[in-house]
């Protein structure tokens, strides 16, 4: 695995190396230690998968305190353009986004601190996407903001949509716990 530090914040860009041979691919996505040596001690307490076809988008998501988590998200299958949003009020980068596309070729996976929110669209069919985070699902504390509130243009016109995140606050409209 190769870490690179990327704005904002803390979130990392992390090259997974996957094995090949005969059989498949064989990629490892998560080592505590060599995660610690880089700067993410986090605990992952819970994994879960989405299969999404081409043109759903699902986010911006993130949990509020105190059940808050970090996430590591990796494209396991097809491809996605993946989304980050800093939500910390003290922070240097507050209010800003940053995008990857994440794909099952370039074996790359996101980690996205807490504090940040998080969402993505899936650019082809059948796409499968695999994440870990640091905190059990609270669905009192499962919170979002609109996906086209705070300025960044997603290459999709009509994207298809949760009716939840249909209904999610504008980022002016949100106050920040973070």
């Amino acid at each position: 695995m190769k870490f690179d530090s990327a704005a904002p914040g803390e979130v990392r860009l992390i090259h997974l190396n996957p094995f090949e041979d005969t059989r498949g691919i064989f990629v490892k996505v998560h080592h505590q230690e060599l995660f610690a040596q880089h700067g993410v001690g986090d605990e992952f307490v819970e994994d879960f998968f989405t299969i999404s076809s081409k043109g759903v988008l699902r986010g911006m998501h993130f949990q509020t305190p105190p059940h808050q988590h970090a996430k590591l998200v990796t494209c396991i299958h097809g491809s996605i353009l993946d989304v980050v949003l800093d939500l910390r009020k003290n922070s240097p980068t507050f209010g800003r986004h940053m995008a990857m596309e994440l794909t099952e070729k370039n074996r790359f996976a996101v980690y996205i601190p807490a504090g940040f929110a998080h969402g993505f669209l899936a650019l082809s069919d059948s796409t499968s996407v695999y994440y870990k985070t640091t905190a059990v699902h609270h669905p009192e504390a499962d919170c979002g903001v609109r996906f086209d509130s705070f300025g960044f243009e997603w290459p999709i016109d009509a994207p298809i949509l949760s009716e939840r995140d249909r209904r999610l606050p504008a980022f002016a409209d949100f106050a920040s716990p973070f």
